[in-house]
């Protein structure tokens, strides 16, 4: 009964030489060329081209025409409850409508105050949600949503809110202004509606 070994590559320990080239280099090369061959195929086989642009929370929002991703900061805000065991927010119509009259107001005084345009609490109630829970984060100066998030999140106060366990609504505005130096006013509120109206 005869016996033969199998070659086997261990750190270069056996290196058959085979057309002038060690083995170990023809199957390198072969190795690279499978790998670009398959890496060409798969190439070919997506139609989709890579996204254009920027993702819409790094939008500059400190020019005239600019507009807020409101479906970018549900998602950013509610991915961070999310990850601290919260449950998500949905946008709400009339909290962006509060929200977008708060940031406008300061944008036109070019002062950052919860009070700008009334006192939030008397905001609320007069806008007509029935707020069980009702919270706001402002802020000036910050030129995208990824900004004006950081910033609320570093900030115990804004972080809590954001944070805030009861509430399931939301609504934020970012309003431009060239006659300020911070350019950007922004409004987020949070909200829960009331339950038991009445």
């Amino acid at each position: 009964m005869g016996y033969f070994t199998v070659p086997t590559l261990l750190a270069g320990t056996f290196a058959p030489s085979l057309g002038g080239f060690p083995m170990t280099w023809r199957l390198a090369a072969l190795a690279a060329c499978s790998a670009l061959l398959a890496a060409a195929g798969l190439a070919g086989c997506t139609d989709n081209a890579p996204p254009s642009g920027q993702p819409t929370f790094y939008r500059d929002l400190a020019q005239p025409d600019a507009v807020l991703d409101a479906a970018a900061a549900q998602s950013m805000i509610s991915g961070y409850r999310s990850n601290n065991g919260l449950g998500p927010v949905t946008i709400d119509p009339e909290l962006m409508r509060l929200a977008a009259e708060q940031a406008r107001v300061m944008a036109a005084k070019g002062k950052l105050d919860h009070d700008a345009a009334a006192p939030f609490q008397e905001r609320i109630r007069k806008s007509g949600f029935d707020a069980a829970v009702a919270v706001e984060n402002i802020g000036a100066g910050y030129h995208t949503l990824a900004e004006a998030f950081s910033g609320w999140r570093d900030s115990p106060p804004h972080r809590a809110n954001m944070l805030n366990a009861s509430v399931t609504r939301m609504g934020i505005a970012a309003v431009y202004t060239a006659k300020s130096k911070y350019r950007v006013f922004w409004s987020l509120i949070l909200a829960a509606p009331d339950k038991h109206p009445g």
